[in-house]
């Protein structure tokens, strides 16, 4: 039986823009670094990315997964991301369960969203 989500990683043949993305861009804290392969801390999980010798280019479909990110203050981390250069797709938008939403591209086209909970202690 599966018990929990443990990890996500994202392939690509791009890894040192992705690294400088996730890492400096986005700031994750980072867990691990083993030049092929960098693992991040994401709470009890790990978010990995990888070179991966069958990726090749960017995602062709960028909406089949879609990684969300919690913040605490959706507006300001967009504002951040936006000086830095980030792709946002989506404007931060109050949904009808009361989150917020924001949804931006990495470098290799894959879709992420930030997630504002209702309540920021729920992140």
């Amino acid at each position: 039986m599966v018990y929990n989500v443990v990890g996500v990683t994202i392939w690509t043949d791009n890894l040192d823009q992705l690294r400088q993305f996730y890492r400096d861009i986005l700031r994750l804290p980072v867990h691990s670094d083993h030049g092929d392969f960098l693992a991040f801390e994401w709470g009890d999980m790990r978010f990995n990315i990888g070179s991966h010798q069958l990726v090749n280019g960017t995602t062709n479909e960028p909406y089949r997964v879609m990684i969300n990110f919690g913040v605490k203050d959706i507006q300001k981390e967009y504002l951040r991301l936006i000086t830095e250069g980030v792709q946002f797709i989506r404007k931060p938008e109050q949904e009808k369960w009361g989150g917020w939403v924001a949804t931006f591209k990495d470098p290799d086209q894959n879709i992420l969203q930030l997630l504002q909970f209702v309540n920021p202690q729920d992140v």
